[in-house]
């Protein structure tokens, strides 16, 4: 299956400190039904921040780029389709990809990320 890279949906970037030290926090902003809201993304583990440090080297905003995927039960022959996520950028230098996978960071993030995406 294609990705879907034609979305304008964005995820971003800002720092915070906390104990005298400085951390990013991502999240992707939207707007569903006339109400602003903001996704908390992470990566997939806790060493997963380093990666996106990588990918988004001195950015502070990235496209979300959405991964459809298909799993088809054997057993049952049941389909279960969805999207797996991520953010990538491209080192205009090298020419090398930098790839990232992201999930949203709460279960009501991941609601408000499907309400978005409709």
């Amino acid at each position: 299956m294609a990705e879907n890279n034609d979305i304008n949906i964005f995820v971003e970037r800002e720092t915070y400190t906390k104990d005298d030290k400085e951390y990013f926090t991502y999240f992707i902003k939207g707007n569903v039904r006339g109400r602003d809201i903001k996704i908390g993304i992470m990566p997939p583990d806790i060493g997963g921040y380093t990666s996106l440090d990588i990918v988004f080297d001195k950015e502070n905003k990235l496209p979300l780029v959405l991964k459809p995927y298909e799993i088809r039960d054997e057993k049952t022959k049941k389909v279960t389709k969805g999207n797996s996520f991520a953010v990538v950028s491209k080192d205009e230098a090298t020419g090398k990809t930098y790839e990232c996978t992201i999930k949203p960071s709460r279960k009501s993030d991941k609601d408000l990320l499907d309400m978005l995406l409709k």
